[in-house]
């Protein structure tokens, strides 16, 4: 479907739809662009593991880019742990101060700030 098609549905529409509904209509126009999750070569996975214990050992923030499932979204974190054997990241999120539990295989890039 053309997307100034779509646009113009959109604008047609929303008007008459609860919040809900739009809500809706923009994860399923998500799903429709879904981004498909990249191969970490060797070199990358060694670059990320090492910033990882650098900023676990130094209390340092990072942007972590993980893969959502649908698109990739930017966490500032600050790194509390890692578990090698569970394979996964916990954290503080810097923006929300809510937890966080990042499965290893999901990053895609990290980055100290």
């Amino acid at each position: 479907m053309d997307s100034r098609n779509r646009d113009r549905g959109t604008i047609k529409w929303t008007s008459l739809m609860l919040p809900e509904h739009v809500e809706m209509v923009k994860k399923l126009w998500k799903e429709d662009e879904r981004v498909e999750k990249g191969i970490i070569d060797e070199q990358k996975a060694v670059e990320i593991d090492f910033l990882m214990q650098r900023a676990l050992n130094d209390d340092l923030t990072v942007k972590v880019k993980v893969y959502n499932g649908f698109d990739y979204d930017d966490i500032l974190l600050k790194m509390e742990s890692i578990n090698k054997l569970d394979r996964k990241v916990t954290g503080v999120n810097w923006e929300t101060k809510e937890p966080v539990h990042i499965a290893l295989q999901d990053i895609a890039d990290l980055s100290i700030i």
